[in-house]
Parts: C-alpha cells; sequence; structure tokens
C-alpha cells in the first residue's frame, strides 16, 4: 500500500479530538467503522459459538468505543478497549458513561509496544487498526511484524482473533497471521459486482491462535 497520512498518529489524536468536541457539543458518538453491521456480525459469530459471557474480550483500537457497548449490551462483562490516541480514549469515556456502562476499561496503549498487563484474552477484535497500521509512512511491514507479534503476546493460546479490514483480501490476511493462527472461518459481508465480477469490498475472517 502506499503509505498515508492514515497511518499516523497524528491523523486519529486530530480526527478523535473532533469526535470529542462533536460528542461534547451534541452528542453524537462519531462514524461506526464498517457500518453497524460489522458489529452485529461480530456478535452474531461470537453468539453462535456460544462464546461464554464472562470471556476476556481486547478491543484492538477501539475508538469511540462503540462496539464495547454493543457487547456489553448483549451480556459481555469482560470488556477492554485500547487506543493510542488519547482523544479516542477520552471519548469512549464519555460514550461509556453515556451508556451507563461502567464495567468497561479503557486505556491509552500502543498495540505495537503493548504494556505487560495486557494479556491472557480469550478474544481480540479489530475493526480497521491493522489497515491503519499497513499505511504507516515509516517502516509499514515492520510494524505489521509488531502487530502479529503483539497479537501471540496478548491473545491466549486457542484464543480468537476477529479482524474487519477494507485493505486485505482473506488470502493475503492469511499470509499476514500464517506464523502462529490458524483460519477457522471467513464470515459473510457485502458484496458488489464491477465489471461483470463480484468481489467484497470488506474481508472479515475469524483466525485462531495455535
Amino acid at each position: 500500500f502506499s503509505p498515508s497520512v492514515l497511518g499516523t498518529r497524528e491523523h486519529w489524536d486530530a480526527a478523535y479530538e473532533r469526535e470529542l468536541q462533536t460528542f461534547q457539543d451534541i452528542g453524537d458518538t462519531g462514524e461506526i467503522w464498517f457500518g453497524e453491521e460489522s458489529m452485529v456480525r461480530i456478535i452474531r459469530w461470537l453468539e453462535k459459538h456460544k462464546v461464554p459471557l464472562d470471556s476476556s474480550v481486547l478491543d484492538i483500537g477501539t475508538g469511540n468505543g462503540v462496539l464495547l457497548v454493543e457487547l456489553a449490551k448483549s451480556g459481555y462483562m469482560n470488556l477492554t478497549g485500547i487506543d493510542y490516541s488519547p482523544s479516542a480514549i477520552q471519548l469512549s469515556e464519555k460514550v461509556r458513561e453515556k451508556e451507563g456502562m461502567s464495567n468497561i476499561k479503557l486505556k491509552v496503549e500502543d498495540f505495537l509496544a503493548p504494556s505487560a498487563e495486557l494479556s491472557g484474552f480469550d478474544i481480540c477484535i479489530d475493526k480497521g487498526t491493522f489497515d491503519a497500521v499497513s499505511l504507516d509512512p515509516s517502516d509499514a511491514v515492520g510494524k505489521r511484524k509488531l502487530y502479529v507479534g503483539s497479537l501471540c503476546r496478548v491473545l491466549k493460546p486457542e484464543g480468537f482473533f476477529l479482524i474487519t479490514s477494507c485493505n486485505w483480501t482473506k488470502e493475503e490476511l492469511l499470509n499476514e497471521f500464517r506464523e502462529g493462527f490458524e483460519i477457522l472461518e471467513e464470515l459473510p459481508t457485502p458484496k458488489f459486482c464491477f465489471g461483470g465480477r463480484i468481489g467484497n469490498s470488506v474481508t472479515a475472517l475469524v483466525f485462531q491462535r495455535k
């Protein structure tokens, strides 16, 4: 991929500062990455596979924290969201407060250099964070490797990793996560038709840590 401002912390700090201001002004929680159906898809998979409600869940790059709120409304109790942007965590704290979900844990953390206490999760979820890492103008390849290493550290063996991406195909993601992970399932995502060929604008996969 070409390097992009979307891969920089400065971009996300500025974006979430704007969203935080908007939330304080009019109560709008901001953008839901990949739309509401992406959250429904994740929750439906967890419910279908009878993932226990007390499983520890980490939302990598939580942004406004709306996914965690929806998980809490579905009965999940052990929820943590991290983001390297302090403004994103401030926003997600306000959203959590508004929704009365005091049991959601939120922390400013850089997933590429996670703190020691970030470990032992049953489930990790990524909606667009790996995409952003892949656009980093400084050594995106190295940062993708760091990401996979961090995922191996924070996710328990046999734990599940649910990733939603608009930059990567299924085959490319299988290659990126080939070390330490195996594919369990591809989740259905909206299809489009262009020039007589059918494709997906979004890829959603479930991996299991070996």
